[in-house]
């Protein structure tokens, strides 16, 4: 007698709900959960090279900003070195770097502001040399999976232009959406960088 297999259904898609700051960041949610919150601090006081500030928005279809946006950022320090293991020379790298942070948009105006160092060029896993970029994944409500983008620095034009990742990116007219514009703001350093959902200006999102 033949047998009737039972599957379980797929559970239904959720976006990242209104409560992602208390899960992730909860300190800038007005929750003091932990005394050290992890992701507060990218670069650590020992890091060698250029103090940045990165600033931006995020922006919806409609050009609207995303006000409850939570970026995670992942990058080498000035050396080009990762702070994993799976980097060769991670022990390296200065003491405090963590190389990944956590930062979320301001609940009224949107703007998100990533505080650290110019990364140095890496190695890529195919043996090409990748130009300095922050790895930036991105979650908020109404986005069911993270989004992956990069973010590389628009005053390293001839590394941007070798750039492997860049390149995949098959319309050179969507390539600007991955490249921030530089300014100084009181003598510092500020690059800005807004990123956008969705509409004729969307950023590149990367399937990884």
């Amino acid at each position: 007698m033949p047998q009737t297999l039972n599957y379980l259904r797929e559970t239904a898609s959720q976006t990242a709900g209104p409560y992602v700051h208390i899960g992730l960041a909860p300190g800038a949610a007005g929750f003091e959960i932990f005394e050290t919150e992890l992701g507060g601090d990218i670069a650590g006081p020992n890091a060698a090279g250029e103090r940045i500030r990165v600033e931006g928005t995020v922006f919806d279809g409609t050009g609207a900003p995303v006000k409850d946006v939570l970026i995670e950022v992942w990058q080498a320090n000035a050396a080009g070195i990762h702070a994993s293991p799976e980097d060769p020379r991670h022990a390296e790298v200065e003491d405090g770097f963590r190389g990944w942070g956590r930062v979320i948009s301001d609940f009224d105006t949107g703007a998100f502001t990533i505080e650290t160092v110019r990364p140095g060029p890496v190695m890529g896993r195919n043996g090409r040399m990748m130009a300095p970029h922050l790895s930036l994944w991105i979650v908020a409500r109404g986005i069911n999976i993270g989004l992956s983008t990069r973010m590389y620095f628009g005053d390293e034009e001839e590394a941007n232009a070798a750039d492997p990742v860049l390149n995949l990116v098959e319309n050179p007219a969507r390539r600007p959406t991955l490249i921030a514009t530089r300014k100084n703001s009181d003598g510092a350093p500020v690059y800005r960088f807004d990123i956008r959902l969705q509409g004729d200006a969307e950023t590149v999102f990367f399937d990884v």
